[in-house]
């Protein structure tokens, strides 16, 4: 499908900089595809499911992704940014750097802040292989558990750029940009549908009989990156990590043959459900990488329900939703979204979707 079908204006002023407090007070957008919209709160989940109902949650945990440092041994400095997407092995991680023309095979960086002290006072690396689109492959003088303390004590929360370019990220963002199902460490962005859950949310949920389960997917950069081809079937994924364990797809598999139904607490979750369903929808143990892209068209096989935030024009998150519930129902929600003042992505409100009809 042409990428220009899934753009719209977003005015800066329906950017959230910050998340609202307590997270649960956050608006949701209530999308029934051939219904009216519904405005509510996230507060107010529970009213629109159903006893037996199954929530799905990502506890992926983001890690201090984001390093600053310089490149050393040649007669320049230059500063040099880097995100960390994934990691090789104990001492080696791909990248993304800018600026990436200052950098070749060979380089040295050297990461760390004055003022934050980690074992000798910095982090060195070497840039073993150099990609494309920023791309690159840094090999760490440290190894295991010792490179992870390192990385913690130099690194930042990796804020989306549409954040992180309108203000400096700060320790707030350190526990704000994490869930509260967060244990899993890996991901360099959060499951931001995710952020909007509580104590109280995830009590009222139990005592209207509806589960909530756990699921795995490690949130790569590429979730940050738009879509530069004039065609979706020109865009290629980045692979994420992610695991669905034999004990949760029983539950789901047994409820839904109950009548329950399967939310997605985000897009994460849906990927990774989605990724680990056969044909007939049963949702089957799985361990690896998905690269998943869903656009208008696709079938849906284990979600019924998905709460996500709003996200970017041309984005494959939007795409997404638009396959979920129809590019024309999100196109008109999206509309009434920006008019009536939501605030849009990471740390945003939420909506509610209902899947459209097959």
């Amino acid at each position: 499908m042409r990428t220009d079908l899934f753009d719209f204006e977003l005015p800066e002023a329906n950017i959230a900089l910050r998340p609202v407090s307590p997270r649960d007070t956050a608006r949701m957008l209530v999308v029934t595809p051939g219904k009216p919209l519904a405005e509510a709160a996230v507060s107010e989940l529970p009213q629109f499911l159903q006893p037996g109902d199954q929530l799905v949650v990502n506890d992926t945990k983001v890690i201090p992704a984001q390093l600053t440092g310089r490149r050393v041994g040649r007669e320049t400095e230059p500063k040099i940014e880097a995100t960390l997407i994934k990691r090789i092995d104990g001492s080696r991680w791909q990248a993304l750097v800018k600026p990436a023309k200052k950098l070749a095979a060979g380089d040295a960086i050297r990461f760390g802040n004055e003022g934050r002290v980690c074992l000798l006072g910095n982090l060195d690396a070497q840039v073993e292989h150099k990609g494309e689109n920023g791309e690159v492959t840094l090999s760490f003088s440290f190894h295991g558990p010792i490179l992870d303390q390192a990385i913690a004590d130099v690194g930042a929360p990796p804020l989306p750029p549409y954040i992180a370019s309108r203000r400096t990220p700060d320790e707030r963002d350190t526990a704000d940009y994490q869930t509260m199902f967060a244990v899993s460490e890996g991901a360099v962005a959060a499951p931001t549908a995710g952020l909007h859950f509580t104590p109280a949310l995830e009590a009222a949920l139990r005592d209207r009989g509806i589960g909530l389960h756990r699921v795995t997917l490690h949130v790569g950069a590429g979730t940050f990156l738009p879509v530069k081809a004039d065609d979706t079937s020109s865009h290629k994924m980045h692979a994420e990590w992610g695991t669905v364990s034999g004990e949760t797809a029983t539950a789901l598999n047994d409820a839904r043959a109950k009548g329950g139904r399967i939310v997605a607490v985000g897009t994460t979750s849906l990927r990774l459900l989605e990724s680990a369903a056969v044909d007939d929808g049963t949702i089957q143990p799985f361990t690896g990488e998905t690269a998943i892209f869903i656009t208008p068209g696709y079938r849906f096989k284990a979600v019924d329900v998905l709460m996500t935030n709003f996200h970017l024009p041309r984005s494959t998150l939007f795409m997404l939703v638009s396959a979920f519930s129809g590019l024309e129902t999100m196109q008109q929600a999206y509309a009434h979204a920006i008019s009536t003042g939501y605030r849009f992505y990471s740390y945003g409100d939420a909506c509610l979707l209902f899947r459209q009809p097959t």
